[in-house]
């Protein structure tokens, strides 16, 4: 009981301590963010109710529609960035100049989700602080979060000087091709910041909120493997060789055993073969015939690999096609890579805007956050700038279930992640 007593005086003692370290500003930011609580579900509400599936061009197109207003009446220009070239409805871009000089950050998110029209799961359900629906947390409830920082720095006068770019994709969840073209917008907008920060969700371990310095990239594989067709009787003579499918094995064998290494890891995801296979147009059905006595011509594989940096991805990439080379006999393989998602190294500068935050933290009476292991952190749209500024990401609001009909969003992270935001963007800028 006594133990209890101290302890509760001590936080009592700690948390004004750490409020005092915050500028009049600041404290205006808190009380901005709590007093528009309720508003910051109500547009949540409204832009998760709107079906923003990534090919459902006309709905992204909507849900921009909704936000544009927003980031206008705080003196952002506002611009939609058409893509029907890469196969996607756009990006909104949204730029605020600030004085001269300043440090620029760029903010980023996304308008799509992956439920798409057709979905049964449409519609946002508020129980207490929980909010349940489509994009609730990713990444509609990002989007929330960088509108309610930027109001409570409007409230404070933190924004008048800040020069900050939003950009906000709307193929997050499944980019468009050429990325040449569908992420040019975003790449730009790296090369002219000084700092990235990335609004998707916020990560936590054992209800610890953690930093989220680096994330890994992600890319598609698809392997063809061919044989001399004949009768099963033969297989392994000189004149028939061993098969597409065992020459399939062999290399799906030799990934498991030569490719681990810290930081990758690689899947097979889909496979099939015989006397024919192919892979369905949507790259999710592989189609195949084949009979017991007959040696299979072809076998098909699809898959993925994810590194933390690019010299691991080329590295990796070179070894699978290294394995992939040492053909058995009578068969031969084709390894091809897909355009994909690059890593998010973590740098140094990654730490110390970590570092910064954490400072904000101690601010607020908040608990430092460690770094997240990266194997815990999808593929991302900061990843595409990671090469030219450095960045954070998880800005987000907490949730879970993502990308599944069970997706929820912890509603009270709004608040907690909107003042991180706030305070960290209002030092950032107002620093040389």
């Amino acid at each position: 009981m006594r133990s209890a007593a101290l302890a509760f005086l001590v936080l009592v003692a700690t948390v004004p301590a750490a409020r005092a370290a915050l500028s009049p500003q600041e404290r205006t930011m808190i009380a901005t963010v709590d007093a528009e609580y309720e508003r910051s579900i109500a547009l949540l509400q409204r832009l998760v109710d709107q079906n923003s599936g990534t090919m459902n061009l006309a709905g992204v197109r909507a849900v921009a529609d909704m936000v544009a207003p927003e980031f206008e009446r705080l003196g952002f220009r506002v611009e939609w960035k058409p893509m029907e070239r890469a196969g996607r409805a756009g990006h909104l871009i949204a730029t605020h100049a600030g004085r001269p000089g300043g440090k620029r950050l760029l903010l980023i998110g996304h308008l799509d989700t992956v439920f798409e029209a057709d979905s049964p799961f449409q519609k946002f359900v508020r129980d207490g602080d929980r909010g349940h629906g489509p994009g609730a947390a990713d990444n509609k409830g990002g989007v929330v979060v960088v509108l309610a920082a930027l109001r409570a720095m409007q409230a404070a006068g933190t924004l008048a000087d800040a020069d900050i770019e939003v950009v906000l994709t709307g193929d997050e969840e499944d980019a468009g091709s050429p990325q040449s073209i569908s992420r040019a917008d975003l790449i730009a907008a790296g090369k002219r910041a000084d700092v990235a920060l990335d609004f998707e969700g916020l990560s936590t371990e054992n209800g610890q909120d953690m930093g989220s310095i680096a994330r890994r990239s992600v890319g598609d594989w698809t392997l063809t493997t061919r044989g001399r067709s004949g009768h099963s009787s033969g297989i392994f003579s000189k004149a028939a060789g061993d098969g597409a499918i065992f020459e399939m094995a062999r290399i799906i064998a030799a990934f498991r055993s030569e490719l681990p290494e810290p930081n990758l890891t690689f899947n097979v995801g889909l496979l099939g073969g015989g006397q024919s296979a192919e892979v369905g147009a949507d790259g999710a059905h592989v189609a195949a015939t084949g009979k017991s006595n007959i040696i299979p011509s072809i076998a098909v594989a699809k898959g993925d690999f994810r590194t933390l940096s690019p010299e691991q991805t080329q590295r990796v990439a070179a070894k699978m096609q290294q394995i992939v080379a040492a053909h058995l006999p009578g068969t031969d393989a084709e390894l091809v890579f897909e355009e994909g998602y690059p890593p998010m190294a973590p740098t140094a500068g990654n730490r110390a805007l970590l570092a910064k935050l954490n400072a904000v933290n101690a601010d607020l009476g908040l608990a430092p956050m460690p770094a997240l292991d990266p194997l815990k952190r999808g593929a991302g749209d900061i990843s595409f700038v990671a090469a030219d500024v450095d960045g954070l990401v998880g800005l987000g609001p907490a949730s879970s279930g993502d990308h599944t009909p069970r997706e929820t969003v912890d509603l009270d992270s709004l608040r907690r992640q909107a003042k991180r935001a706030a305070i960290l963007m209002s030092r950032l800028t107002a620093a040389p």
